[in-house]
């Protein structure tokens, strides 16, 4: 190639970065005009968090919903509503994710535990708190349940991740931490580029082929996987929140904190083991039906740090117990309260 064509090359791409960050800033102007969020934003440190508080009771614990560790505040639209019928309930983003600001700090439990802790202390948030915690934000209940013992009535954990398995990784562990937190900053470069809404918006649009070539080229076959599982899981909630999801997903801050949250997470594992050995209260931990043998394994051992803990496998739910069964969710809130 001569040195004309080279140049050529060169402007094309600079031009089609400069056209997909017009694109991403446009796009996101107009997204937060179309999607306010349903909270208010709380100061905490200089950052602001966002906190949905609802229910028709003002009265009795706060039940507080813990999102997994990518998710927002919206993966709880199928049990919030339920549970406010007969307690007040929160559910919040951390920080980076949903309608939260972003914070440049290390994402290990105890930040976040210190972070939730002065949210709810801001709103004047009703003590002592029922924890509901999904995948690794139960790594954050176990963390605020065991450093803050007098301000938990209870738990419930919805297929918690394994600290046992996390705390000191296995070597196909520490690779799938890797792929993850390369995926993850792989995502943050394509949605500041506008690929990754671009994508989003043909998906949306019913186009099925140009998005799975667009993950495949920019981060391989798991890139593909990963998009398409969790389609999956976006389409159980209801299609008035996909495009405020899609919205979320559209945002590179999103990506930057789902990759900081994997980074600490061995830390974060190592550090629950050590300072979570009982919990006094009430404890409830909604395993799913196809959790692996370590991870039914590490939900009886959490199961087990409380007098009144036990274990419910869920068959017919994976993961997203909230998603798959929120009916088993509510109930286990409800018996806690009761």
């Amino acid at each position: 190639m001569g040195g004309f064509g080279l140049i050529f090359v060169l402007a094309f791409f600079a031009l089609a970065l400069f056209s997909g960050w017009i694109y991403q800033r446009r796009a996101a102007a107009r997204d937060s005009r179309r999607f306010p969020p349903p909270g208010r934003m709380v100061d905490v440190d200089g950052i602001r968090l966002h906190a949905h508080l609802t229910g028709t009771k003002t009265s009795g614990p706060l039940v507080v919903l813990e999102a997994g560790i990518a998710a927002t505040s919206l993966s709880w639209a199928l049990v919030q509503n339920k549970i406010g019928e007969f307690a007040p309930v929160l559910s919040y983003d951390r920080a980076g994710l949903g309608w939260s600001e972003p914070c440049s700090a290390p994402r290990a439990v105890s930040r976040i535990t210190d972070e939730l802790r002065r949210m709810l202390d801001a709103i004047d948030a009703p003590s002592p708190r029922v924890i509901v915690a999904h995948s690794f934000g139960g790594l954050i209940a176990l963390d605020y349940a065991a450093r803050f013992p007098d301000e938990i009535a209870g738990l419930v954990l919805v297929d918690p991740v394994g600290a046992s398995e996390w705390a000191a990784p296995s070597k196909a562990h520490r690779a799938m931490l890797r792929r993850g937190i390369w995926l993850a900053r792989c995502g943050q470069a394509l949605a500041s580029a506008g690929v990754v809404r671009f994508a989003l918006d043909r998906l949306a649009g019913g186009a099925r082929r140009l998005p799975k070539m667009l993950a495949r080229a920019s981060s391989g076959r798991r890139g593909q996987a990963f998009l398409e599982r969790m389609a999956g899981e976006i389409q159980k909630l209801p299609r008035e929140l996909w495009p405020l999801v899609q919205s979320h997903w559209c945002d590179p801050k999103c990506f930057r904190a789902m990759a900081a949250h994997l980074a600490s997470l061995p830390e974060s594992a190592a550090a629950i083991l050590a300072e979570a050995k009982s919990i006094p209260a009430p404890l409830i931990v909604l395993s799913a039906g196809n959790a692996s043998a370590a991870q039914r394994a590490d939900h009886f051992r959490v199961a087990a740090l409380s007098r009144q803990g036990e274990v419910r496998v869920i068959p017919d739910a994976h993961h997203w117990i909230q998603l798959d069964r929120p009916d088993t969710v509510v109930e286990a809130v409800r018996e806690l309260l009761s």
